[in-house]
């Protein structure tokens, strides 16, 4: 059912009233939509938010400031369904710095269920289907349809009540303090931007079966499709696909014609076309080389803790009911087979005490 009269605070003295009538709430499940398919600047487009009995929707695009807001937010526990992409959009668009957070993703992960979405957690615990309408709306625009409030809506609704079923289940279980650090760690993570690596993040797949040359020439296609999204605020695969750079690379060959798509505007093909002779004359030197998978060879006593490791994380894993993952990945377990040390750094406590590390 669409919704109606969902309040839609679009000022700061709005947003600061609220925050002032709801300050004895110590919960607020909140979500956020950003616009990352529609442009290549992504921007946080709207915040979603619900306390007991109240749902509603911030617009930050009206010019809010978010001072009161991020502070009253802080004081209480935020509620996400996955936080990682909401703190660093909130982060980045409203400055928040958060305080307490429940994760009814990574409660549900830990409890070893086997749909952790938040649309299955909801028809699981509710009975509700979710509206899947929406989820490639472009949030930039206004007005806001009452299709798109309904979706955006029911990202925050049911979280409440949610995190409460998943937070008994985990202390009924004795596996809160799992949670607690798990939930601690991913937050941490999300003050930190992650970095392009302008030596791999060209390296799309299909990549692989480009000759040296061809490698070449998709390095400098990648870097003009990301300039000219850039220039645009497009998101790149509006530029040109992936499989059409790998197609452009594959024809990279001494005295090969490499045709630029006809659909392209004329002023972008032209770039294209500068972009691809200028890559072709590039000396074999500046070639980029195709990565070798060097296997770092494990000595027996390595190969052996590694068995040891895999063999113990398994059964766990089919004791508790656990994905394996969650209790070490196969990468995680290699390393710490090879270097046992880094097992108090890479695992966290419940991990180690697990595994009796």
């Amino acid at each position: 059912m669409i919704p109606k009269d969902i309040p839609i605070l679009a000022t700061t003295a709005d947003l600061n009233a609220w925050c002032a009538a709801n300050k004895s709430a110590d919960k607020v499940a909140v979500d956020t939509e950003g616009d990352s398919l529609h442009c290549y600047f992504e921007k946080l487009c709207l915040i979603q938010l619900s306390v007991v009995d109240q749902d509603l929707i911030v617009d930050p695009l009206s010019g809010i400031e978010f001072e009161r807001f991020s502070q009253f937010l802080r004081e209480r526990t935020a509620v996400f369904h996955g936080c990682d992409y909401d703190l660093r959009m909130l982060r980045r668009g409203a400055g928040f710095v958060p305080g307490a957070v429940f994760d009814t993703y990574l409660a549900a992960r830990i409890l070893g269920f086997k749909e952790v979405g938040l649309a299955s957690l909801v028809k699981s615990f509710f009975g509700f289907d979710l509206p899947k309408s929406s989820q490639k709306a472009n949030w930039a625009r206004r007005p806001l349809t009452p299709v798109m409030l309904d979706y955006a809506i029911n990202d925050t609704k049911y979280l409440l009540p949610l995190a409460e079923r998943l937070a008994s289940q985990l202390r009924e279980i004795n596996r809160w303090s799992w949670y607690e650090e798990t939930c601690t760690r991913a937050v941490t993570a999300t003050a930190e931007d992650r970095e392009r690596d302008r030596e791999r993040v060209w390296k799309i797949s299909g990549s692989a079966v480009l000759s040296p040359r061809g490698l070449a020439l998709l390095r400098e296609l990648w870097f003009w499709r990301d300039a000219e999204a850039q220039s645009v605020d497009r998101p790149t695969f509006q530029i040109m696909r992936n499989e059409e750079l790998i197609e452009l690379a594959k024809n990279a060959a001494p005295g090969a014609k490499v045709r630029s798509p006809s659909w392209l505007p004329s002023a972008r093909r032209r770039r294209l076309e500068e972009t691809v002779e200028q890559a072709l004359k590039a000396p074999e030197a500046d070639w980029p080389q195709r990565l070798k998978s060097v296997r770092i060879r494990s000595s027996p006593e390595q190969e052996r803790r590694l068995d040891q490791l895999r063999a113990k994380r398994d059964a766990l894993s089919s004791e508790l009911g656990l994905d394996p993952a969650i209790i070490a990945s196969r990468g995680v377990l290699e390393a710490v087979a090879r270097e046992p040390e880094s097992a108090s750094t890479i695992l966290m406590d419940w991990q180690r005490d697990l595994l009796g590390l």
